[in-house]
């Protein structure tokens, strides 16, 4: 017989308990994903054509590969060629090439808001490639990117679930744990729901009210470069 309500409420600190793995690999995944979107970016933008339409290719192909396949080459596969990877490591080695790809271009498209001027006028007071990327055009294509990585992270976020699949124990696994034992899925499902809810509501929030204090005092024309 189905697990009344009441009898949820004592399991409630089970997934509860499972949330700092939750946060841990979405937080080390966004991580990782946003260096290797830095790196491309900064390929991107520097390097001549060959090499950026190499990259493209490889961005192109880590974008079509579904999340779960990526976990499963990764946990799975990699072991047959002598790399054997701990499950948390392997998740948080999947998610975050795929969230580097989904990264790099959202940094690519905001780049062209950014005046080429920009760089020419930093090369002219003695900035090399790399000090122009890092003082002049990263900031500003970070400032511009801050809502859509606030998403990628909620995506992130959510992603976390499908790592029940090669055996981590975050939030969703534990939930799955808990309907086993009360033979029902029902509240256990509806309550992680509402704390993945909770926190990507919460992140949307804040990522707004950052983005309005980011941009206080410069008109758009001023912050893209234009004029």
């Amino acid at each position: 017989m189905p697990a009344s309500i009441q009898a949820f409420f004592p399991y409630i600190h089970i997934i509860i308990g499972a949330l700092w793995v939750t946060l841990s690999l979405s937080v080390l995944s966004f991580a990782l994903g946003f260096l290797i979107g830095g790196a491309l970016l900064f390929v991107r933008t520097f390097s001549g054509k060959r090499i950026s339409a190499i990259v493209d290719g490889m961005v192109d192909v880590l974008r079509g590969i579904p999340l779960l396949v990526m976990l499963f080459l990764i946990f799975y596969g990699l072991p047959a060629l002598g790399l054997q990877i701990p499950k948390f490591l392997a998740a948080v080695l999947g998610m975050g090439l795929l969230s580097g790809a989904y990264q790099s271009q959202i940094f690519r498209s905001l780049l062209q808001s950014v005046s080429s001027s920009q760089y020419e006028s930093s090369l002219a007071i003695g900035l090399d490639k790399w000090g122009s990327f890092r003082y002049v055009i990263f900031p500003q294509v970070l400032r511009l990117s801050i809502p859509a990585l606030i998403n990628e992270y909620t995506v992130l976020l959510k992603d976390t679930s499908v790592a029940y699949a090669i055996g981590v124990t975050e939030m969703f696994t534990q939930s799955v744990h808990v309907a086993q034992a009360l033979l029902s899925f029902t509240y256990p499902l509806v309550f992680v729901s509402l704390v993945y809810l909770a926190i990507c509501f919460s992140l949307s929030s804040i990522a707004n009210s950052l983005y309005r204090k980011l941009s206080y005092g410069y008109s758009v024309q001023e912050y893209i470069g234009g004029g």
